[in-house]
């Protein structure tokens, strides 16, 4: 990887959910003011995703949009099986060991797995080691014991 690549964060996943982590850093990427790309293989999580965003709170939503969908390149969130940059994003979520694609474009890269699922938690293995051996940025998160995200590595 080259020094211009983007920060790539490993959320581990042992306390929480993907539906409990997800909202909150999509929440914090747009107040960053950046655009977020999320990439899933699975057409069936992307559309539990899409759900999910607009009830996760009673008094809020994401606003987001599916690449697959008019006006694709408008929405702050975009959710695509692709991983085609349609909005100019500059966060990239992985989610379910979805592969990356070109990240060159963007800032930072969060790669969610679910610890708790054998699985996911060597495919995490696997590609922080090809990504380390490339040189990337990496961070590494976890959850401590009352909930809360630290960098552990």
């Amino acid at each position: 990887m080259s020094e211009a690549g983007p920060e790539i964060w490993f959320y581990h996943l042992e306390r929480s959910s993907l539906d409990q982590v997800l909202p909150g850093l999509l929440e914090k990427t747009r107040e960053r003011g950046w655009k977020a790309l999320v990439r899933a293989d699975d057409a069936a999580l992307l559309a539990h995703v899409d759900d999910h965003l607009w009830t996760w709170r009673d008094d809020s939503f994401l606003a987001h949009g599916r690449a697959d969908q008019p006006n694709a390149e408008r929405q702050p969130v975009l959710l695509s099986e692709s991983g085609e940059n349609r909005n100019g994003a500059q966060a990239l979520f992985i989610l379910d060991g979805a592969d990356m694609g070109q990240t060159e474009a963007f800032q930072r890269c969060f790669i969610i797995f679910d610890g708790r699922d054998e699985t996911a938690l060597n495919g995490a293995r696997a590609r922080w080691k090809t990504l380390k051996d490339a040189g990337a940025d990496l961070a590494y998160w976890r959850q401590d014991g009352d909930g809360r995200w630290e960098r552990a590595a």
